[in-house]
């Protein structure tokens, strides 16, 4: 069985700027890459598992989110990072009713864990809001991180404590 690092995006990834789906607007968070190399060389396989509410909004769609996501996938080539699969929600209860893949449900994960015979008491999850924990504790996920964004995007820097924890236990 594989050993996998779940990722959420925004807030964890890049700087949560609400609604992010242009290039442009979209900055990453300082040691990420650093991050996702430490585990790779570890060999977890690395998801991205994300809610995309904003399509179900109506505030950009499902090609926009393709676009920026390709983007992203390949500035992590760029270093060497390969990321196993990207997962995302494009849903929202209020506009779409309900699903089983927006977080805090487990869908996304549990996807992840049949497709790619993933070990979740083995895997990690980072998430900057409760609902990526509660997803990861519903799944299974044995090592849940809660980073607190709101410094992260002050400091456009990965917590060094989180960092540190997390080669800890490894």
């Amino acid at each position: 069985m594989n050993k996998a690092l779940f990722l959420d995006r925004d807030g964890v990834i890049n700087i949560d700027k609400n609604y992010v789906h242009k290039i442009k607007d979209f900055e990453f968070i300082d040691g990420i890459f650093d991050l996702c190399d430490f585990f790779q060389k570890k060999d977890f396989l690395i998801f991205i598992i994300t809610n995309q509410a904003g399509i179900a909004r109506g505030y950009y769609n499902e090609k926009d989110f393709s676009n920026l996501t390709t983007w992203m996938l390949k500035e992590f080539s760029k270093r060497g990072i390969e990321i196993t699969k990207v997962y995302y929600c494009p849903h929202h209860p209020d506009f779409t009713g309900e699903c089983n893949c927006r977080k805090p449900k487990p869908g996304m994960i549990l996807r992840a864990k049949e497709e790619f015979n993933v070990d979740l008491t083995n895997s990690i999850l980072i998430g900057d809001k409760n609902s990526d924990i509660e997803a990861g504790i519903k799944a299974g996920i044995k090592y849940n991180f809660l980073i607190q964004s709101a410094t992260m995007e002050k400091e456009n820097k990965f917590n060094v404590k989180v960092l540190n924890k997390l080669t800890d236990i490894l």
